[in-house]
């Protein structure tokens, strides 16, 4: 991919990836969700995550994001799920995190927030493929014990 530089000096002027950070937060087994609040894909359901800010860790983000969409503490536990979105230019890293206490509410961001069995979740209402990337592999880890950090990319457009 061309970089763009400038032709007097040769400064590269860098375009780089959004990072998205966020958590799939567990209590007895059961997922946190939102119905989203906001557009893009207002009204599906997603884990809580959100663009990374200036001057915080990824885990300092991943938290803050769980609480700014649904008011829900967590403690992080490690590290699940790097997802790639490259026609989007962002990369997620999503977090497994325990809820301390089974207590959210509602944000301008999430209309609802419930927790979700795995045969209760809402695959075919899922605003994202990240989401439901992770929440699959959350299931399925817990079947099998594997704590794996699960890499994953979806193309848009493959060339």
């Amino acid at each position: 991919m061309p970089r763009f530089s400038c032709s007097q000096c040769g400064r590269i002027h860098y375009e780089n990836p959004k990072m998205i950070v966020g958590c799939v937060p567990i209590w007895e087994d059961r997922v946190l969700i939102a119905r989203r609040g906001i557009e893009p894909r207002m009204g599906l359901w997603n884990l809580p995550a959100g663009f990374m800010e200036l001057n915080e860790t990824v885990e300092e983000g991943a938290v803050r994001e769980v609480y700014e969409e649904t008011h829900a503490e967590v403690t992080l536990r490690r590290l699940h799920t790097v997802f790639n979105l490259p026609h989007e230019h962002q990369v997620y890293l999503l977090f497994l995190a325990d809820l301390r206490e089974p207590v959210w509410e509602t944000t301008v961001e999430s209309t609802e927030i419930r927790l979700f069995a795995e045969d209760e979740v809402p695959w075919t209402e899922m605003a994202f493929s990240s989401s439901t990337f992770a929440i699959e592999r959350y299931f399925s880890d817990r079947r099998s014990g594997n704590e794996a950090v699960h890499l994953g990319t979806y193309y848009k457009h493959r060339k």
